[in-house]
């Protein structure tokens, strides 16, 4: 028996009501999400993408941060073994940033403990326009041991996938691309944050979805860096 369908002792009338009422939109939430997801993959390909972007990255081991350490890695590399999709996370952190942004921070914490499993279907990368160096310095003190982070800093990736403005301010967002056989690039996806009340991408934070289980939701909180360990404390 689910439980769901039970209910649990001192129940009041006017509770199990609502508690039945909620279940129903929980229901239906669950098949609009169901319908969302194969209306995105029934998606055909956006465009190709012409330009195989070469991006600045660092080894695994992010305590090696000196410049001879960075070398060259090109969109074409990101892709796993045997998986012909990539996803890519827009992290906004710009040049001119001396941290990056407090909400991309924590949808990254999340990404770098689940990423593992993502990558038995896909190849997963974090892409910022901050300088290598940087970048890899604060997720040094974060903790972000599993991502696979490159700098954009000198090349017009962002500016093309519009999560980079014309005055250089950077957007949050998710992009999917994916390989053809003939080893040719297409783009399929973008998610942005800023959607319709700033919640596009909320269902990959479990962060979000947890806070709307309380009596008081998640109301105006907003995450910050000087609660985790690392930059920026």
């Amino acid at each position: 028996m689910f439980l769901s369908e039970v209910s649990f002792g001192g129940e009041s009338p006017e509770y199990r009501k609502s508690r039945d009422e909620l279940l129903e939109a929980e229901f239906a939430l669950i098949e609009q999400c169901e319908r969302v997801a194969e209306l995105r993959r029934r998606l055909p390909m956006a465009r190709p993408v012409e330009t195989d972007y070469v991006f600045r990255e660092g080894p695994a081991d992010l305590g090696r941060n000196q410049p001879a350490d960075f070398f060259d890695t090109r969109l074409s590399a990101l892709f796993a073994d045997g998986a012909d999709s990539l996803i890519v996370a827009h992290l906004m952190f710009g040049p001119g940033n001396a941290l990056p942004c407090p909400m991309c921070s924590m949808w990254l914490d999340g990404y770098n403990a689940v990423v593992p499993h993502l990558e038995q279907h896909a190849g997963f990368a974090v892409v910022a326009k901050a300088e290598i160096g940087k970048l890899r310095e604060f997720a040094r003190g974060r903790g972000w041991s599993r991502l696979r982070l490159l700098s954009s800093h000198d090349n017009s990736f962002n500016r093309d996938f519009r999560v980079e403005g014309e005055d250089g301010t950077q957007r949050p967002g998710v992009s999917v691309f994916r390989r053809g056989g003939d080893g040719a690039i297409q783009h399929f996806y973008t998610s942005e944050a800023i959607l319709r009340r700033s919640r596009g991408i909320d269902l990959l934070s479990p962060v979000w979805n947890f806070l709307d289980l309380l009596p008081a939701g998640r109301g105006d909180w907003y995450p910050a860096h000087d609660y985790m360990p690392g930059p920026g404390r």
